[in-house]
């Protein structure tokens, strides 16, 4: 019901009509609230696994619907809506809807722009995909009443049209010769085939029926359990073989000859379209590369003087190699390994209402990398949490080849990964419920991964590091980072082969061979997303020195960072206006104030 057909009051009606501006500005404002409401409607149809986690019980019984049809129905659904966005006048918006005006127009149009490519011809990066998706949920489901165990039955039996659409679009792919590289196929096949034979009863599906509340009588549970394997065995393990057999027979065959993206059909458009939604900047990716450049040999300065601390008195290779060879820095055992982890965790917590005004409610817990993904995973990484599902946030540890896993690196990993790095980030985000849920689920990367390398920074601060050695592994982290910006536009742009990009890590960092390995696979993988992380980190850091410089005394640590977070997950370039402003009205309520030394 528009709002010039709502009852009023002759009065509110007269007021109404005498400010024309204002009747313009309420009218775009609900224009603006339709158009949020039915963008919103399309993402929870899109993802049910990020509405699931907010709490939408009808998602929790689906999987994303990936069929090229459908994807070209949202397609002209994002043109439509793009369109009535440009027609609103922002102009009269209070400062709220102004934001989300903006920030909705900015989603709609990257969203319409990455469905010109047909992404889901490729559904897969080197350690993760549509194949493991199941594997993640079942571990992140927790079964509190006969609803969701008739939810997770639900995705089940879902499971075998999503693998079934998800393989259509890879023989699509391998026709249109839009495929990976077998050095990442080889990786997912590896996955595929571990899957395909493996017993239905040891499925990782299974596990949320492992444990199921009392209230559930025991002839239920039994009936779930009964129900839940039979769909494992009879519907998803054949799919899962079909998968295995299609990568070894038709896919790898098909891949791509060489590494870079810029060689798949349209490539060099579509990752300039990567490295801008990553980065959320402007930035070419030659420009990226220099910069990069100029990081290496900054943060090469920082560890050479950090070794002089240790007292080393050989070359900077010779230390890298002390690192990666003496036994006094890696864990004996995976417990070993988790309890350090944890314990670094827990400082880390000590220190957080020194820095934040505000902190999360959801916890997190230290937990290893499941076993059968282990091999292909990275170091560590974060799976989201939900306080509505009853599932606290996780920093991943892996656990496997503990003589690749260094304790020096452990608390840069840690801060990065739990808090004040991802966990902290995102659990707030989730719990800003004044927000849009499109701002609450919205995740640009250079934001996201720019606050965990920020939160690296922020460990010195917190007293994280406690010898050179973890220091100077917090500046490998760093450089890291640095690395990715040139080995990402390396492969992609210039072309280099996986020798050449592996050679800034091996030469600037301590990372181990195994995890260069997987990491370079990575961004072989997903191109443009490595970007995000350096340049992220940079402008948060830029944002954080220009208002001490602006503010001096007035400057406070705590409102600083909630003004960052708590409007949720932001562009750098809308970012960096807002605290501009921010810093720009403090100074000028300081400016205002009477000095305490005034007569």
């Amino acid at each position: 019901m528009g709002l010039l057909s709502r009852p009023a009051s002759l009065l509110a009606a007269l007021a109404f009509c005498a400010s024309p501006s204002l009747a313009a500005a309420q009218s775009a404002e609900t224009v603006l609230t339709g158009l949020i409401g039915e963008y919103e409607q399309l993402i929870r149809k899109d993802d049910p696994v990020s509405a699931g986690q907010e709490g939408d019980r009808e998602a929790l019984r689906r999987l994303p619907d990936v069929r090229a049809e459908t994807l070209q129905a949202n397609a002209k659904l994002l043109k439509s809506l793009g369109e009535r966005l440009a027609k609103i006048d922002a102009s009269g918006l209070s400062d709220d809807a102004a934001l989300n005006h903006q920030l909705l127009s900015g989603v709609v149009a990257t969203h319409s722009e990455q469905l010109t490519f047909d992404l889901p011809r490729i559904p897969f990066e080197n350690d993760s995909g549509f194949h493991t998706l199941l594997d993640y949920l079942a571990r992140t489901t927790t079964i509190g009443s006969r609803e969701d165990a008739d939810a997770w039955l639900a995705r089940l039996e879902a499971t075998p049209a999503y693998y079934e659409q998800n393989l259509i679009n890879l023989q699509r792919g391998v026709k249109t010769k839009f495929t990976q590289p077998r050095i990442v196929a080889e990786r997912v096949l590896e996955v595929a085939r571990k899957q395909a034979n493996g017993k239905p009863e040891d499925s990782s599906m299974l596990l949320p029926f492992a444990r199921l509340p009392a209230g559930i009588p025991a002839q239920a549970q039994q009936e779930y359990r009964s129900k839940a394997l039979a769909v494992v065995r009879d519907r998803i393990l054949p799919l899962q073989k079909k998968f295995a057999d299609f990568m070894a027979k038709d896919y790898l065959p098909a891949t791509r000859a060489k590494l870079a993206w810029r060689t798949v059909p349209n490539g060099e458009s579509s990752y300039k379209f990567f490295v801008r939604r990553e980065t959320t900047t402007r930035m070419t990716p030659d420009e990226i590369h220099q910069l990069g450049q100029s990081e290496v040999a900054r943060i090469r300065g920082l560890m050479e003087k950090t070794i002089a601390q240790t007292g080393f008195k050989g070359s900077f290779a010779d230390f890298l190699t002390l690192l990666r060879t003496d036994p006094r820095f890696y864990a004996k055992t995976p417990e070993e390994l988790m309890e350090k982890a944890s314990e670094i965790a827990k400082r880390s917590d000590d220190q957080l209402p020194r820095l934040f005004g505000t902190l999360p409610r959801l916890s997190y817990g230290v937990r290893p990398v499941p076993a059968d993904i282990a091999e292909g995973y990275t170091t560590g990484r974060y799976w989201v949490g939900s306080m509505q599902q009853g599932q606290a946030g996780g920093y991943m540890v892996n656990t496997s080849h503990l003589d690749q896993r260094p304790l020096y690196e452990l608390p840069a990993l840690t801060v990065h990964e739990a808090v004040p790095g991802h966990h902290l980030q995102i659990a707030l985000s989730q719990e800003l419920t004044g927000l849009p849920y499109f701002r609450r689920n919205t995740s640009p990367t250079a934001f996201v991964e720019g606050w965990g390398l920020y939160s690296e920074f922020l460990g010195e601060e917190m007293g994280i590091y406690r010898d050179p050695y973890e220091r100077f592994g917090r500046y490998s982290y760093e450089m890291w980072r640095a690395c990715r910006l040139v080995a990402d536009t390396g492969i992609h742009w210039l072309g280099w082969d996986i020798e050449q990009a592996r050679r800034c890590f091996t030469e600037n960092s301590a990372l181990a061979p195994h995890n260069i390995q997987t990491e370079l696979e990575r961004y072989i993988s997903w191109p443009g997303q490595a970007l995000a992380y350096k340049i992220g980190e940079l402008r948060l850091r830029s944002l954080r020195r220009d208002a001490e410089q602006a503010l001096g005394e007035e400057f406070n640590v705590r409102e600083f960072h909630d003004k960052l977070l708590l409007s949720g997950a932001l562009p750098l370039d809308v970012l960096s206006k807002r605290i501009q402003a921010w810093v720009a009205q403090k100074s000028s309520s300081k400016a205002d104030a009477p000095s305490a030394l005034a007569p």
